[in-house]
């Protein structure tokens, strides 16, 4: 190990996690001074802030103006979750997954609502068949596999004159990705990726057709008070105006506000969009240059840009989970990539978040690291 020379420059900030994620370029502890810290949310100036990060959301994002927009708890898995208590039994479901999360979306709508389900599944690395989804049912998809690389290409395949609701968990796409709204009936994400927000809290996008669902139908099950998004039959529009259901952490709201404006600066979602793209082809460049990794997305089309799964190819290599994880430590150690080990019900490997808030020359530096700590353990086996 000693014969093989480190590099010479390295990333200015190594965080590479998939979530939460690092934080805007510029942000710093003061951007948080204004924060509304001691006050009640249910304030005017506490509801005049939520009501700015939601108002913000719909601008960046470009959510047309009759969608309702909410924060909710317990982060993207409450945004979901709540989505999907409240509005799946009342037709036909299919869920689809081919990484961790959306097979936990699988095991809620079968095993926790008991709800007889279609499953549409594929591998690590693949996509489900999407030209077989039946959209006289109502539809549980994850945008991007936060967990496996892979993304749906496009919104396409789902159906204009759809008869269900698509219920899309779009955590790792929000602020990264084109989201097609008018295919899309309900959205969840949460800010602590794309834009490196604070945690635990979710963002509910309804779309008026969720809306007449949602005051047309009562589940059969009982909601928790978290879950509720009616009240006598009507959309609770508190929610989706700042009067959150539970109390918000003020200082995550600021934070986010920040990130809001961090994102106007670089251009709204299009210079999002550009960055991620750009930090993904860092290292498209590094992968198509050697034969000892490659991504685990198999189709180019469905590769994800932010959260970038590899794997490694070499034959000389006796145990991948070992190996991935002793790379992963040794980056570590070094101080040039934090918390990039796959996740662990993921194929061994390398996770590399490249959303917007990442500096692409950043990305660049890592590369050679990875050269380094890749020759380095192999010399080490």
């Amino acid at each position: 190990m000693t014969d093989i020379a480190q590099p010479a420059t390295r990333p200015a900030n190594p965080r590479f996690s998939s979530g939460p994620c690092a934080k805007p370029p510029t942000w710093t502890l003061d951007v948080l001074s204004d924060a509304a810290l001691g006050r009640s949310h249910r304030a005017a100036v506490g509801k005049d802030k939520l009501k700015a990060a939601i108002e913000g959301t719909r601008e960046v994002l470009g959510i047309p103006a009759d969608y309702k927009i909410g924060i909710v708890p317990a982060s993207d898995t409450g945004a979901v979750e709540m989505a999907m208590w409240s509005l799946l039994g009342a037709r036909g479901v299919q869920v689809l997954a081919w990484e961790s999360f959306g097979a936990g979306w699988v095991t809620d709508v079968t095993k926790q609502l008991k709800l007889d389900a279609v499953a549409k599944t594929a591998d690590y690395g693949e996509l489900p068949d999407l030209a077989s989804v039946d959209f006289t049912n109502d539809v549980v998809f994850t945008w991007n596999g936060t967990t496996s690389g892979v993304r749906v290409p496009n919104g396409d395949w789902i159906a204009d004159d759809r008869e269900g609701l698509t219920i899309c968990d779009a955590t790792s796409a929000a602020f990264a990705m084109d989201l097609p709204w008018d295919k899309l009936d309900v959205t969840t994400f949460s800010w602590q990726k794309v834009l490196g927000g604070e945690a635990a809290h979710g963002v509910l996008i309804l779309s008026p057709r969720a809306v007449e669902r949602l005051e047309s139908y009562t589940p059969a099950w009982p909601l928790p008070k978290i879950f509720r998004l009616t009240k006598g039959g009507k959309l609770i529009e508190g929610i989706f105006t700042g009067a959150t259901i539970n109390t918000p952490s003020m200082l995550a709201v600021e934070d986010y506000l920040f990130a809001l404006d961090w994102a106007r600066s670089v251009g709204g979602l299009e210079g999002l969009i550009h960055r991620a793209d750009a930090n993904t082809k860092v290292i498209a460049d590094f992968v198509e240059m050697r034969d000892w990794i490659d991504f685990l997305a198999h189709d180019p089309a469905t590769l994800s840009n932010t959260s970038v799964c590899l794997k490694f190819t070499d034959d000389r290599i006796k145990d991948g989970a070992a190996f991935a994880k002793a790379v992963a430590k040794r980056l570590e150690a070094e101080g040039v990539a934090l918390d990039i080990g796959a996740y662990r019900d993921a194929p061994a490997g390398l996770r590399i978040w490249c959303g917007g808030t990442v500096e692409t020359s950043d990305v660049e530096a890592l590369m050679p690291w990875l050269d380094w700590a890749f020759n380095a353990e192999i010399a080490a086996q």
